[in-house]
């Protein structure tokens, strides 16, 4: 029995309305390597079933305390149904990529059971007229409860699902844990109050704190001011993190309605422009062609915002990916839709990401989560809503992938897509994963704020274009210098 953390909390308690706080991955396989070439969905069934104890996530269910007195725990399911978790769905005609994208969209726009171990898996058949897959090919959309993954997690237990080659063998299974003996009353409310107690003794220890760092920020941005011109003066600013973002069509209430579309980027691709642009790393890419997209929307909509939007941006705080729960901080990152030079605008990103890492780093990396931990989840709501939420346009998350195929029942994972989630406020979320040389760029939005998905699809796509043709102009100019 493990309780939740406080952000894990936050992620559970969070629902509401039509803010569902799953994140899933949509997955394509090639059946050509598995035995016979061909892949059934009794295959898929047994595979799940003979995996499911690769981690916990897929064997325990929520556990609440009566009263939301306390934080919730995970609980060993000692019978998973996996019939009710893995499901069996057929892509109805057209059977193209716009008709798979909006089946995911359906299942990602329903709630997880709370009753269950929080994950569901759809195998989707009749991918017949999607461009460039092979001859059987199907899809596995996977859904997981944020209150039990954050990004790094999430790729840890789909690689684990997964074997390294087509005729791979079940780990061996290992004893269930002892049943943990029943918790009486009297020992969940000595708990409760023990739990109470330590967290209002660690809130005043970080309320301190905080107010020393948020001091050593600010006298740091009146130093960089006053020093702009000198070298080497270019220390944490506050720029981004206390001012307010401008407002977009995204930062709204959102429907019950999810649209999503993807788009790849093969790795080697992007080399051009990393050598353009000195220290660009891929997450600097990413977030540059999403930016170069969210420009381009927006002013085909006349909406593009003359100060730049702001993404809230992940940094991983984990040192076991195989561990579950949420181990992770948010930082606001400028993402410079106001600069129309592509290259330009990448450098630019550049220097924001590693200001909001610079920023994070001053306040401690572990600051953030440490204060949601000690701080009950009503409060902590009550601060994402009324001050985090504000400052941001949209979500923003790179998350590095296996960098070899995997094969589930046989087949060979040829494609992978990452589905996140959106809330109230934050309508678009826009993340990407690597997976065996191509990067993956998906966007979740409610369909309200994004009714033409495939677009957005285009923007991206023509805004890496855009990106690529900058650099290679830019290096013809360079080796004609030369």
């Amino acid at each position: 029995m493990k309780q939740l953390s406080g952000t894990d909390s936050y992620f559970l308690y969070g629902e509401r309305g039509n803010s569902y706080l799953h994140v899933a991955t949509l997955a394509i396989y090639d059946p050509a390597s598995a035995p016979g070439g061909k892949v059934r969905f009794r295959d898929v069934l047994k595979h799940f079933r003979e995996r499911l104890q690769v981690s916990p996530l897929l064997t325990h269910r929520l556990a609440e305390v009566p009263y939301g007195l306390d934080r919730a725990y995970w609980v060993e399911d000692p019978d998973v149904d996996i019939e009710f978790h893995v499901r069996h769905i057929a892509l109805p005609q057209p059977s193209d990529w716009r008709q798979l994208m909006i089946q995911v969209a359906r299942i990602h726009s329903r709630p997880l059971d709370r009753s269950r171990p929080l994950w569901e898996a759809y195998v989707i058949e009749g991918l017949d007229r999607i461009p460039g897959l092979a001859p059987g090919a199907f899809a596995v959309f996977t859904k997981f409860h944020h209150a039990s993954v954050d990004g790094m997690a999430a790729v840890r237990v789909f690689r684990d699902l997964h074997s390294s080659t087509p005729r791979g063998r079940p780990p061996r299974r290992t004893a269930r844990p002892a049943a943990a003996p029943a918790v009486t009353e009297a020992a969940l409310d000595a708990s409760v109050l023990a739990h109470g107690i330590e967290r209002f003794i660690t809130l005043s220890k970080l309320s301190a704190v905080a107010a020393g760092r948020v001091v050593r920020i600010v006298a740091g941005e009146v130093k960089r001011r006053l020093h702009a011109d000198a070298p080497g003066q270019d220390g944490p600013s506050v720029r981004a993190t206390f001012r307010k973002a401008p407002a977009t069509r995204f930062n709204a209430p959102i429907s019950a309605n999810r649209v999503v579309t993807a788009v790849e980027i093969p790795l080697a691709a992007m080399q051009p422009a990393r050598a353009a642009v000195d220290g660009a790393t891929v997450n600097d890419i990413f977030l540059a062609v999403a930016s170069g997209a969210l420009r381009r929307y927006l002013a085909s909509r006349h909406e593009l915002p003359k100060r730049s939007l702001v993404g809230g941006m992940p940094i991983s705080l984990r040192s076991d990916a195989g561990a579950g729960g949420n181990a992770a901080t948010a930082v606001p990152v400028e993402l410079c839709t106001d600069v129309a030079d592509p290259l330009a605008r990448l450098s630019a990103v550049c220097r924001a990401t590693r200001e909001a890492k610079r920023n994070a780093e001053a306040m401690g990396l572990d600051f953030t989560p440490a204060l949601i931990d000690a701080m009950p989840t009503a409060v902590t709501d009550l601060v994402v809503r009324g001050v985090a939420l504000p400052g941001l346009n949209v979500a923003v998350s790179n998350v590095r992938g296996p960098d070899a195929p995997l094969y589930l029942a046989g087949a060979r994972r040829a494609r992978l897509y990452p589905v996140s989630a959106i809330a109230d406020g934050q309508g678009l979320n826009l993340t990407a994963v690597s997976y065996d040389g191509v990067l993956a760029l998906s966007a979740v939005a409610c369909r309200n704020m994004l009714p033409d998905p495939g677009f957005f699809a285009d923007c991206l796509r023509e805004s890496f274009a855009e990106l690529t043709a900058a650099a290679a102009k830019a290096e013809a100019a360079s080796a004609r210098r030369g």
